[in-house]
């Protein structure tokens, strides 16, 4: 009898401690959301300056870690095979960074930078994945995501940005040029995630960071009214460097697209709610 009384107890504790926590995650869940009375106001705000938010608004910003990345430096003997079928290029010696070429492409790594050019679309061997930026990304990157696409005047341009559990790092990016014949350019810059780094900080709330866009962006509403179309956390670093070892942190940041102009989104770092030019 004492036991089932015991066991009773026991039960009632669980659910009362589980009551108190669902109670406690729901008030720190309202903490780091926008309430409506804000959300409206941001807009209020927006539409009197000429500003139009034509997305979702976002609404939560819970404290985030920094992600640690390396450098921008590259296994040559992994790149290699990536781009060039057999037999593989010889390097040409008379210049100072890595440049690989045969006939029919080449392939530069400097200052960080990857760029792979097809010079003749119609060789014999070329790659399998020249007219399908998908099966490259598919076999070589999958951890990489589409992220934006724009007409220039000499083709597509398809974007690719890597993905860490479920967060975007702008900074590595994988960009495609698409025209009739099919790939004839790529162009990467990426470092290796380390992982998260160091303890979660408060970051500025959407209406803050929409804000701050608005002052840099007022004189250009004066003429013409601008039109989000797109607003996403991101992580980006500013800074990096192509020497083997180096480590950088890269940080969370509102990234803000407006019509027309898709290749050149704003950055503001949602730690500082500074934005970057």
């Amino acid at each position: 009898m004492e036991w089932e009384k015991a066991k009773t107890y026991i039960l009632i504790t669980f659910v009362i401690l589980n009551l108190c926590l669902a109670g406690l995650l729901f008030n720190e869940n309202r903490r780091y959301t926008l309430t409506s009375d804000r959300e409206r106001t941001i807009l209020s705000v927006l539409s009197q300056n000429n500003i139009n938010l034509y997305t979702l608004p976002m609404r939560r910003f819970a404290p985030m870690r920094r992600l640690d990345i390396s450098g921008f430096y590259y296994d040559i003997d992994e790149l290699l095979p990536i781009f060039f079928s057999d037999p593989l290029p010889t390097r040409c010696e008379d210049v100072p960074f890595y440049s690989f070429r045969t006939d029919y492409s080449e392939l530069t790594i400097t200052n960080g930078f990857v760029f792979f050019e097809i010079l003749d679309t119609t060789a014999p061997n070329i790659n399998p994945w020249l007219h399908d930026e998908d099966i490259f990304i598919s076999q070589h990157f999958p951890d990489f995501v589409e992220d934006i696409s724009f007409s220039t005047f000499d083709g597509e341009r398809v974007i690719f940005l890597q993905e860490y559990r479920g967060q975007k790092i702008e900074s590595n990016s994988i960009e495609f040029l698409i025209t009739d014949e099919g790939i004839t350019q790529i162009e990467m810059q990426f470092g290796r995630v380390l992982g998260h780094g160091g303890d979660p900080r408060m970051i500025f709330a959407p209406d803050e960071a929409l804000l701050t866009f608005m002052q840099r962006a007022r004189s250009m509403a004066e003429e013409n009214p601008i039109f989000i179309t797109r607003m996403e956390l991101v992580y980006y670093k500013e800074y990096a460097s192509d020497q083997p070892g180096t480590v950088y942190h890269a940080v969370p940041f509102y990234r803000i697209f407006i019509r027309g102009n898709d290749d050149h989104p704003f950055l503001i770092n949602a730690y500082t709610n500074m934005i970057i030019d």
